[in-house]
């Protein structure tokens, strides 16, 4: 009879995934938000250009946010757990700071995913086919982000279908939401 070993996650795992989680989060949000920010512009405006300025303004600032954020959160539970290890192991700094996760690893992978999730919502709302763009941006992001939420699944070790289904119900409202707001505030000013 066999039994089973506990699941012991090693410093180089614990790395691994740290990288990976920062980069479906970042490639999720780069999605999700700039889709939402460029549908809810198109609700307003049919002025390709203006949606593309936005798309690309959404695109840097989402991908530093987004970097920065990951870099303080990471950064804080590493001195937490460095703390933690002095208090209780009574390890000098120098060698506690060895053996945790690296804040810029997390950060460098945000800053790129997000970019890069950014990126095709902004192709497809702005591509040549203006008569329906709007259809061709929800269609991409559900795409997208089904495939996004399956592979993070998958690697993660859990069933695939709810965090696909999660993923793209967040879209659509999020697409919804922003492109009705688009629609009030637009026809509001003009």
């Amino acid at each position: 009879m066999e039994t089973s070993q506990p699941h012991v996650i090693t410093l180089e795992l614990a790395k691994k995934l740290n990288w990976l989680r920062a980069a479906v989060l970042g490639a999720n949000d780069g999605i999700v938000s700039t889709a939402g920010l460029v549908m809810g512009v198109a609700g307003a405006t049919t002025d390709n250009g203006a949606i593309l300025i936005a798309g690309v303004a959404a695109l840097v600032a989402g991908s530093i946010s987004m970097a920065g954020g990951e870099y303080a959160s990471v950064s804080a539970q590493r001195d937490s757990e460095i703390a933690s290890r002095i208090r209780h192991e009574g390890i000098q700094r120098k060698f506690a700071k060895d053996e945790h996760v690296s804040p810029m690893s997390a950060a460098v992978a945000s800053f790129i995913s997000f970019a890069l999730g950014s990126v095709l919502p902004i192709v497809a709302i702005t591509g040549p086919w203006t008569e329906y763009r709007e259809a061709a941006t929800i269609f991409s992001v559900v795409i997208s982000l089904a495939i996004t939420g399956y592979v993070a699944a998958i690697i993660g070790g859990a069933k695939p279908l709810r965090p696909v289904l999660r993923n793209v119900a967040v879209s659509l409202v999020t697409m919804a939401a922003a492109y009705g707001v688009g629609m009030i505030l637009g026809v509001a000013v003009a």
